[in-house]
């Protein structure tokens, strides 16, 4: 008896076959999921344990009230106020530096794209214990002319981030033709600044937020090279409080985390948002018979 019509042989096989591709794909994102949520469940946990056994929220109120929090723990506020202005200051000076030297040297030096590469990427091939040695001559002039404030960490932080936001940029620029866009722009008589600011940064956002995302999260979980430079930020400001009170340095560490998912999640929302009104925006490529009405007439 054959089979009945328009039913293929293989469909049930290829059936099964995918149901069990989505049932291993669902068991990996469990066992990567538990993996990786059961340190901060434990974490919680650890910020609630009080006297006798009995679960409080005593430290979580702590660290709403600021005031309270300043009093007690002046370090700690401090250490988050140099971090949140580190990651600006980061952020601003990375893009400042990067942004337009890749725009340019794309434009104008290719033959510089190597070098510019290398220098980049350096950073990543140095131990941050090796940078610290090189870094603490400068720094010494740094802190006679600029004075010991934790923020003059921004250049130090700048140097650190090369190699991720070089990647990053690296991969949107690559993605439209600059030169194209840039000779287009100044065709209609826009200056480099707004070539820079109104052309190429738009069509790059996704490239810049990835690469500004890379640097807070650095910003943020940096600890060596404040640390031997005698400086303070978020993460030296944590292990000082951790010999103090442990249960206020895990609460702390555990909403340092927890900031960075939500810059993740705000990350994917604000380039996935960026992609659909692309798509939604792209026009379909005219058909011949529609294209012919729009060819200039030839005068015979």
């Amino acid at each position: 008896m054959g089979d009945a019509p328009g039913i293929q042989p293989g469909n049930g096989l290829r059936h099964r076959r995918r149901r069990a591709q989505t049932i291993q794909r669902w068991i990996v994102v469990a066992v990567l999921g538990t993996f990786f949520l059961l340190p901060l469940v434990a974490m919680a946990e650890f910020t609630t344990r009080g006297t006798q056994g009995r679960r409080n929220l005593d430290t979580w109120r702590l660290l709403v009230n600021f005031g309270q929090l300043n009093v007690d723990y002046p370090q700690l506020v401090d250490g988050v106020k140099m971090s949140a202005g580190l990651v600006c200051l980061t952020v601003v000076m990375m893009l400042v530096i990067l942004v337009p030297t890749m725009v340019w040297v794309r434009l104008r030096l290719p033959w510089l794209s190597r070098p510019l590469e290398f220098i980049c990427l350096l950073p990543l091939t140095i131990p941050a214990i090796v940078l610290v040695v090189g870094l603490a001559p400068v720094y010494a002039w740094v802190a006679y002319f600029l004075g010991p404030s934790s923020l003059t960490l921004v250049f130090a932080y700048t140097v650190l981030v090369l190699p991720y936001a070089y990647r990053a940029l690296d991969a949107g620029l690559s993605g439209i033709d600059v030169k194209t866009l840039s000779e287009a722009a100044r065709s209609l008589g826009a200056g480099w600044a707004t070539v820079m600011w109104r052309v190429v940064v738009p069509n790059v956002r996704s490239a810049v937020v990835s690469a500004s995302f890379l640097t807070i999260t650095l910003v943020l979980g940096e600890f060596t090279v404040a640390n031997l430079l005698s400086r303070n930020n978020l993460q030296v400001a944590i292990n000082l409080l951790g010999k103090r009170d442990a249960g206020v340095s895990v609460a702390v560490s555990l909403t340092a985390l927890l900031l960075a998912f939500a810059l993740l999640i705000v990350f994917f929302l604000v380039t996935g948002s960026g992609r659909r009104r692309r798509v939604r925006g792209a026009r379909p490529p005219l058909s011949a018979s529609a294209a012919a009405p729009l060819a200039p007439a030839v005068p015979t």
